[in-house]
């Protein structure tokens, strides 16, 4: 348990160490806050009608005009290999940094275990358990009348491994790099763009922009704050009218 404590902290900063900062340029930055703009405004029900009608007309206008698309030259081309793009292929290449920092660790660890604690059993469980444990507790043990309580080497290394995250979250803080998981999650999200790169596609962002428009065309705005005078008076009219009564 120590060992593996001490593999998740070094883990964690050799993690650091790879993994570059985001790069990003300023007119994707800007495509991307395009479209955030016109999903919240969409969304909104706090502007009045005439300025969210102001507001649309002028991203409906922009849209059309190609006006935010990180590439306008290109609108229209087919969506563009990603591998050709510097800021996708840095990506790519952290996640399979994390990728490697997450396996190479973990399969030294359970190589060191197998090679050294094979057919150990190293604690005992202080409450008991159905014989359907026997099988998750004492792998590598083929033992029928042992305890279900015993718990064998590579069996409480795969409960470390899944049971840390606490420990390394007290010790480095939340999001940190050493139980894996996080990375684990992403690398699952990842695998999809990494089949579109390897296929040679990635997201056109001339139609998420027409997308878009047309969803900023149609959209029904309703204002929440349209007769909140009548509301008001209509929740505290009557209140303030009786407390008027009883002080005259």
């Amino acid at each position: 348990m120590v060992a593996m404590i001490l593999v998740g902290v070094l883990r964690h900063y050799a993690t650091m160490l790879l993994t570059s900062m985001p790069s990003q340029s300023l007119k994707g930055i800007r495509e991307g806050c395009a479209l955030m703009r016109a999903r919240a405004l969409r969304m909104s029900q706090d502007l009045h009608a005439d300025a969210f009608e102001l507001r649309r007309h002028f991203l409906v206008k922009a849209f059309e005009e190609k006006q935010y698309l990180k590439n306008p030259d290109a609108a229209g081309a087919g969506p563009a290999n990603p591998l050709q793009d510097p800021t996708q292929m840095t990506n790519l290449m952290d996640g399979l940094k994390k990728n490697m920092m997450m396996v190479v660790p973990q399969t030294i660890i359970m190589a060191w275990i197998n090679f050294f604690f094979s057919g150990f059993i190293l604690i005992k469980l202080p409450f008991p358990l159905t014989v359907r444990f026997k099988s998750m507790l004492q792998a590598g043990i083929d033992t029928r009348d042992m305890d279900v309580t015993w718990v064998s080497s590579i069996s409480w290394y795969f409960l470390n491994l899944m049971g840390l995250q606490s420990i390394f979250t007290i010790i480095l803080g939340e999001g940190n790099s050493a139980g894996g998981l996080r990375d684990m999650q992403q690398m699952q999200q990842m695998n999809p763009a990494m089949m579109a790169a390897g296929a040679g596609q990635s997201p056109d962002a001339t139609a998420i922009f027409k997308s878009e428009r047309e969803f900023l065309e149609i959209a029904q705005h309703r204002c929440r704050l349209e007769g909140v005078e009548q509301r008001v008076l209509e929740a505290f009219g009557k209140g303030a009218s009786k407390a008027a009564k009883k002080t005259n």
